[in-house]
């Protein structure tokens, strides 16, 4: 009989704990939730409501519902189009640069080279300057009288037009992105590589393999998950970037900078269209979703290191 009530009692007490430590979870992971439910899921759920509406710019009498129809005219826009486009474009060209330029870095300063702390401070140093400070900053530099052309004429070279010229514009944005964005995503990969037991590469040498090898058979396999997070991350950090084209270039010229982020900007503050800029919100949130899925397919598969 004893033996029964004491197991019942610690049976008890198990339950309580485990109570206990779900109401101390919920507790700490309120605040969080609260957050994302308050800045993420209802700013989307009332982008996708104001997309079925339609009103004339500035009118008081409620927005009626029109379904499809702002996407049905977005559809057929040129200029929808055209920022979709070079939104693409853009995409496809920065983010595999910036993420193969910070993986090379991050396995460079993580073999312990000497004054490797202070070229990873100075690399990183960029990432502490907000996007609009780098913009300005970037801008007064590639000006046509700026130093970036001025050391182009000391070296007996044209000045070029690298934001005024729709063949230079997107190349300089990919520019002022990358100097920002290759040592912030370096820091999360050198963490990733830090994780990686030393054994495997003493076992590497053991084997006799060198250092192309022990790169794609050790090194990237077991650097999966934080490489995955900087794909992601990195990914929805460049579909969403919008300083540069709003300080420096305004969308153009000819459109080439124009990309789906300004262009909601544009159509919400400078043509005071917030339905058709809900909209295309909306198709910008669809295409993050979609292609961050098929990067989850691609690299989120299999167990690390396998």
């Amino acid at each position: 009989m004893a033996n029964v009530s004491t197991e019942a009692v610690g049976r008890r007490v198990a339950l309580f704990r485990r109570h206990r430590n779900l109401l101390a979870a919920a507790a700490f992971l309120a605040p969080a939730v609260a957050l994302i439910v308050l800045l993420r899921i209802v700013p989307v759920i009332g982008a996708v409501s104001q997309s079925m509406h339609q009103g004339v710019p500035g009118s008081l009498n409620p927005p009626p519902f029109v379904a499809g129809r702002v996407f049905s005219e977005l559809f057929h826009s040129a200029a929808f189009w055209q920022s979709v486009r070079q939104t693409l474009i853009f995409n496809v060209v920065v983010n595999p640069r910036q993420i193969v330029l910070a993986l090379l870095l991050a396995v460079l300063l993580s073999r312990g080279l000497p004054g490797s702390r202070l070229y990873r401070t100075l690399i990183f140093m960029p990432a502490a300057v907000p996007m609009a400070g780098s913009s300005i900053l970037w801008g007064i530099a590639l000006q046509p009288s700026g130093p970036v052309n001025g050391f182009l004429t000391l070296l007996h070279m044209s000045p070029q037009p690298f934001l005024t010229s729709p063949h230079q514009v997107v190349s300089s944005i990919i520019l002022i992105a990358s100097w920002i964005g290759i040592g912030y995503w370096m820091m999360f990969l050198i963490a990733g590589l830090n994780d990686i037991p030393a054994v495997y590469y003493e076992a590497a040498r053991i084997d006799g393999a060198g250092p192309l090898r022990t790169f794609f058979s050790i090194t990237l396999p077991l650097l999966r998950r934080p490489l995955l997070f900087v794909l992601v991350a990195d990914t929805v950090s460049n579909f969403v970037l919008f300083a540069p084209s709003q300080i420096l270039t305004n969308g153009g010229p000819e459109g080439q900078s124009n990309f789906l982020m300004y262009n909601v900007y544009n159509e919400s503050f400078n043509l005071s269209d917030p339905y058709s800029a809900s909209a295309q919100l909306v198709i910008l949130l669809v295409i993050m979703i979609a292609i961050v899925g098929v990067q989850f397919r691609l690299l989120g598969t299999g167990r690390e290191g396998s």
